[in-house]
């Protein structure tokens, strides 16, 4: 009974090396080159080479017996025919086959033929599965199969008959839970290694959508400025600095007429390439549908409805759109559950624009959008900004807020927008210290100029 325990021990320590060598030799380069099919003969001589040697180890820190040696040879050649074919499992059979035979031994010939045998066993597995690995349970069935094919050749072939008998009946179980259990081991570290090579796969072409996403995104946007420069009544400025993830900001302006300037910021719900999609599909709609007989809510409530179609995803889109008189200073606006926007009064002082927010579009069919109107005297300027400014935060999670905005503004009052944005942009850094952007950080400035001097009002 102790010379039973002691040959499982033995024959467990031996697998137990085995799968740690298998296991470093699965995070290498040659190793790579397999997963990826790229099987050549210089990479499958060395495969041969060493799960040959691994076949010689598992003979040498065998258990010796009744004038036999019970081992876990068997186990390199036939991970070889499982993992590049029958000339690798053959061939590593071979190296372990002429190492056994080299010993002697009343089962010499059986166990270097059983040897060979399990390289082409794992082989033959190999083309069944058309190069596939196999899995765990099949795995170790092929080492359960080989150690009876073992068994029998050595029935078969050893003699005396009586001796081989008595050498299969004590070997044969304690050899294929030892070489079952390595082939487990081992094989468990290939299926979690080609899943984890899967995944990493997976994930770079996600990255790759989604920086495609993202480009697509960001051209969408204007981003020349002055986007009008032969338009001296306004100065005008945007910006948006993404996240990582793709997500749903947008911003537009263009002219309905010769006097009249539509301005726009809005923020899509949710992140990704759905947000992307939608938000590409909201600000089309909004261009599409503005005209100068056409009012700003209507302009909302039209591109509402048609937003609201078919929209099983029940995604939304807050915004912030108002319509500006260049010869006047007049703005009508609506707000669609945004962000109130700041207004910076030339030598006053910054607030936030009392607005009656409707939902958001995209919520609710014939959803009702308030119109209301405001007059920018000369230097004022409105800052529209998506909420990844007020609810940026640093690493102890509180929020850059509104109140931050404000005060970012304050010192600023009547500047170009161009500064007012650097300056809130700075603030909003300086505040999250190196945490970690969750979403987009968009804003728009558009300050009154009035009409020049030498300009007649039409």
């Amino acid at each position: 009974m102790k010379e039973i325990i002691a040959l499982v021990v033995t024959l467990i320590n031996s697998m137990a090396v085995m799968s740690v060598i298998a296991y470093i030799l699965s995070r290498s380069r040659f190793y790579d080159d397999f997963l990826e099919k790229k099987v050549t003969w210089k990479n499958r001589l060395l495969l041969i080479l060493v799960f040959g040697l691994l076949s010689i180890y598992g003979t040498m820190s065998g258990f010796k017996f009744m004038g036999a040696v019970a081992n876990t040879r068997d186990l390199g050649p036939a991970l070889a025919g499982l993992f590049a074919g029958p000339v690798a499992g053959i061939g590593a059979g071979l190296i372990g086959a002429i190492h056994r035979y080299s010993m002697g031994g009343f089962t010499e010939v059986s166990c270097s033929v059983a040897t060979i045998v399990s390289g082409l066993v794992g082989g033959l597995v190999f083309m069944w599965r058309r190069g596939a690995f196999v899995g765990v349970t099949g795995a170790v069935v092929v080492a359960a199969v080989n150690q009876v094919l073992h068994s029998g050749l050595t029935l078969l072939i050893a003699r005396p008959f009586e001796q081989s008998r008595e050498i299969v009946e004590v070997f044969t179980l304690p050899m294929i839970l030892a070489n079952a259990i390595g082939m487990a081991i081992y094989t468990s570290i290939v299926v979690n290694l080609v899943k984890q090579r899967s995944w990493e796969h997976e994930k770079h072409t996600i990255e790759g959508e989604l920086n495609a996403a993202r480009e697509i995104q960001m051209s969408m946007v204007p981003k020349m400025f002055p986007p009008f420069p032969d338009r001296p009544e306004f100065e005008l400025t945007a910006t948006i600095e993404p996240a990582k993830e793709v997500g749903g900001d947008f911003y537009d302006f263009f002219f309905v007429d010769q006097h009249h300037l539509v301005f726009l910021l809005g923020d899509v719900s949710g992140k990704g390439i759905p947000a992307s999609l939608f938000m590409a599909v909201t600000k089309t709609l909004l261009k599409a549908v503005a005209d100068r007989d056409t009012s700003i809510d209507q302009v909302l409530y039209k591109v509402n409805n048609r937003l609201c179609e078919g929209n099983d995803m029940s995604m939304f889109a807050t915004v912030f759109c108002g319509i500006l008189d260049v010869r006047t200073g007049k703005v009508e606006y609506s707000n669609a559950g945004h962000n109130p926007p700041v207004i910076c009064r030339r030598g006053g002082n910054s607030e936030y624009l009392p607005t009656q927010g409707s939902l958001a579009i995209g919520s609710f069919e014939d959803s009702p959008y308030i119109r209301e109107t405001l007059t920018l005297g000369v230097g004022d300027t409105i800052i529209i900004y998506s909420d990844g400014v007020t609810e940026a935060m640093n690493k102890e999670e509180a929020l850059f807020s509104e109140e931050r905005l404000l005060e970012s503004l304050q010192p600023l009052n009547g500047h170009h927008p161009d500064e007012l944005l650097k300056k809130i942009l700075k603030d909003v850094h300086d505040h999250a210290a190196g945490a970690p952007q969750s979403d987009d950080i968009t804003i728009l400035g558009m300050q009154y100029k009035g009409l020049p001097d030498d300009v007649t009002e039409q």
